[in-house]
């Protein structure tokens, strides 16, 4: 993950410039390999760079041949080199970045630009000759964004990766929607991710097929693999983490067997320049790299004898991982605190307990050398795998759940995978919210999707990659693995974790408190000890106003408030698997 901050038409922007590179030293953490800034009329912009793709040569801001478009971008846009090789015009391209196709893309195809990408992205885009700024984020946010205007420059307007880019200068921020993009021209922000399962209350009917499930899911995590760095996949251990660690694997043995055979078969040392060229997809979703890894790195962390521990050295094992297990202490979760809620930005208790040991881990993932891992967010959404999901009276209302979850995924699961590893500078990739595996799960009957008495939660994912009924088939994981129930992070890495969060908010906030919450929280009243000492060390760093880019969030179907998925009544059901 990079770092952007911009502001358009600002009415003194050279005086203002100061102010800006101190602005956009707020997301440093985020790109700490370089910082760059470019000001073109009454506009700057502002880049601090994570480089992955186009290591050498691709700090930003970014131009064209005669510097009239500059763009500074956060994000990896992952069909980058079938960009290049079908624009219609010849186009100079000044590095091996994949985020420069942006602006031929936008020389071609103007403000439908983003809808030709493929990736994570956010970007600020400026045409000199049309004094017009553009602005975009990917289609389920799965890139941090955000907008702002201050009423003492009313014909401004600012972009940061992160909301604290903007609240010293801003006195109305907003998230930027996923999908949507901003035109200065116009003034207007619109849609343009349109796919078909977009309207809740268009519920699908056609039955699964599990080939194309699967191949759906190995495609997404192929493209993911594309950088010129050392990459991992965090491991949980449990059922999604642990599939996109088995795909991933597969890949990695198959670019070192690839390495190997364009090297006389003689091993070569780690992370050597095996390539040429651009890193990434071809037309038939083959990937090119310049790196090879002797073996994969994968990362679970977890309190002493935790669930996910255990379980992902299971899967580690199976899978021939090269494995790294972190053990924290509850004292460790709880000194990290107030520095994940200013990262995160939130005080969502849900965000905040499952973040706080993403964010360890990353910290030691970065330390190893490593730039960007794999995660496993949005399975559960997509297909339903919550365990409060079992509480959907019908296949309407699960699909329309499920549709709702997702297009909210960027106010918690996504921004939690992007904010606590690129605290440390550290890029998280997310296959299951891949738009082409997306456009098939989510167009699944929603019936095939539901647990019943025979079939536990994501069934349908399971079946796809269970290789039992074909002897010759190589598995992908552990039965035990393929078929265990569902754990949330912030529940996996131990059931201690959470009690001493509730044991340590009861220290800090008393029933007076409670009865008596601050006048400035308006109606977003706490409802726990534990919400309302979240929402405190968030006024620590945060004025007021910022409060409302924060959606708190609770299970549907239940009467409970603690959204733990170990407070459901179902958490300890046991399953007859019935294929």
């Amino acid at each position: 993950m990079c770092g952007i901050f911009a502001c358009h038409r600002h009415p003194d922007v050279q005086k203002f410039k100061p102010t800006a590179l101190k602005l956009a030293k707020q997301v440093r953490h985020r790109g700490p390999d370089w910082s760059g800034n470019i000001i073109s009329n009454h506009t700057i912009l502002c880049h601090e760079r994570l480089s992955i793709v186009g290591v050498e040569s691709g700090a930003q801001p970014l131009t064209n041949a005669d510097e009239s478009i500059i763009l500074a971008v956060n994000g990896e846009i992952y069909n980058h080199r079938l960009i290049r090789k079908h624009l219609k015009e010849p186009y100079h391209f000044k590095t091996a970045s994949d985020c420069e196709v942006i602006i031929p893309l936008y020389m071609e195809h103007d403000i439908d630009a983003p809808n030709k990408l493929d990736g994570m992205f956010s970007f600020v885009l400026y045409d000199k000759k049309q004094d017009r700024t553009i602005a975009a984020r990917d289609p389920i946010g799965v890139t941090t964004f955000y907008q702002g205007w201050s009423s003492k420059e009313p014909d401004a307007v600012y972009f940061a990766s992160e909301l604290k880019c903007l609240h010293t200068v801003c006195d109305k921020i907003e998230a930027f929607p996923p999908g949507h993009v901003f035109d200065s021209k116009t003034g207007k922000t619109t849609r343009y991710f349109n796919p078909s399962w977009w309207e809740e209350t268009k519920i699908p009917t056609a039955p699964v097929d599990y080939t194309k499930l699967r191949e759906s899911l190995e495609k997404s995590v192929r493209k993911r693999l594309m950088a010129e760095v050392p990459y991992g996949v965090l491991l949980s251990g449990g059922l999604d983490s642990s599939l996109v660690a088995s795909i991933a694997q597969r890949e990695t043995l198959r670019l070192k067997k690839q390495a190997l055979e364009a090297n006389g078969g003689v091993e070569l040392p780690e992370n050597p320049d095996v390539g040429e060229g651009l890193v990434g997809i071809d037309d038939d979703n083959n990937l090119s790299t310049v790196t090879y890894l002797p073996q994969l790195n994968s990362f679970s962390i977890g309190l002493p004898g935790s669930p996910d521990n255990e379980a992902a050295l299971k899967v580690a094992k199976f899978l021939g991982t090269k494995h790294h297990v972190m053990t924290f202490t509850i004292e460790d979760g709880l000194n990290a605190l107030s520095d994940v809620i200013y990262h995160l930005e939130s005080y969502d208790v849900t965000t905040i307990r499952a973040s706080t040991p993403m964010f360890l881990l990353s910290r030691k993932i970065k330390a190893m050398g490593i730039k960007m891992v794999l995660s496993g967010e949005g399975s559960d959404e997509i297909l339903g795998g919550y365990l409060y999901f079992h509480g959907a009276p019908d296949a309407k209302s699960f699909h329309e759940e499920t549709v709702r979850r997702v297009k909210n995924l960027h106010l918690s699961d996504c921004l939690r995978a992007n904010k606590s590893t690129s605290a440390w500078g550290l890029e998280a990739r997310v296959p299951f919210l891949d738009k082409a595996f997306l456009e098939y799960a989510m167009n699944v009957d929603p019936k095939d999707k539901m647990h019943t008495k025979e079939h536990i939660e994501k069934y349908i994912l399971r079946k796809a990659f269970d290789t039992s009924d074909d002897p010759t088939a190589e598995p992908y994981l552990p039965e035990e693995i393929l078929w265990r129930q569902k754990e949330q992070f912030s529940d996996g890495v131990g059931y201690g974790w959470i009690d001493a969060l509730k044991d340590n908010a009861e220290l800090h906030v008393t029933d007076e408190m409670m009865k008596n919450p601050k006048p400035e929280w308006g109606n977003d009243i706490p409802d726990t000890k534990e919400a309302y000492w979240y929402r405190m060390l968030f006024d620590e760093h945060f004025p007021p106003h910022c409060a409302s880019t924060v959606v708190r969030w609770v299970p549907k179907w239940s009467a409970q408030t603690d959204p733990s998925g170990r407070a459901m009544a179902n958490h300890n059901q046991k399953y007859d698997h019935v294929a």
